[in-house]
């Protein structure tokens, strides 16, 4: 059995064809890609949280957050895959930063005060 170079191999029983390892593996690379990829994703977006809370900004933008579905939908489809679950997948990261955006506006206004929001 020969191994690529810098393909993770995961701890799979022998008789697992050597094609569906790799492939496994190469998933397993792109998995952690993309948590790289969504963590330094939050990070930028955890500084707009704080500018928008210092700005008194709500920590909600619907148009931007429009312009960023269309957007991401075309790229999705230049890309072949489904324009339905990149804007799935991209609601579903907007309302996780939205919360975390309302945890800082709430942390920085102190506890209980309101947020202008």
């Amino acid at each position: 059995m020969t191994t690529s170079p810098g393909i993770h191999r995961s701890n799979e029983p022998a008789e697992v064809p050597e094609e569906l390892r790799e492939a496994r593996a190469t998933i397993d690379n792109i998995d952690a890609a993309l948590v790289h990829l969504l963590a330094e994703r939050f990070r930028c977006t955890k500084k707009v949280g704080v500018l928008k809370a210092r700005l008194d900004l709500p920590p909600s933008d619907p148009g931007r957050e429009d312009r960023q579905v269309e957007r991401l939908r075309a790229l999705a489809e230049d890309a072949g895959l489904d324009p339905v679950f990149a804007e799935k997948f991209l609601k579903f990261i907007v309302e996780e930063v939205i919360r975390h955006h309302e945890d800082i506006a709430d942390s920085l206004a102190g506890e209980g005060a309101p947020t202008g929001a």
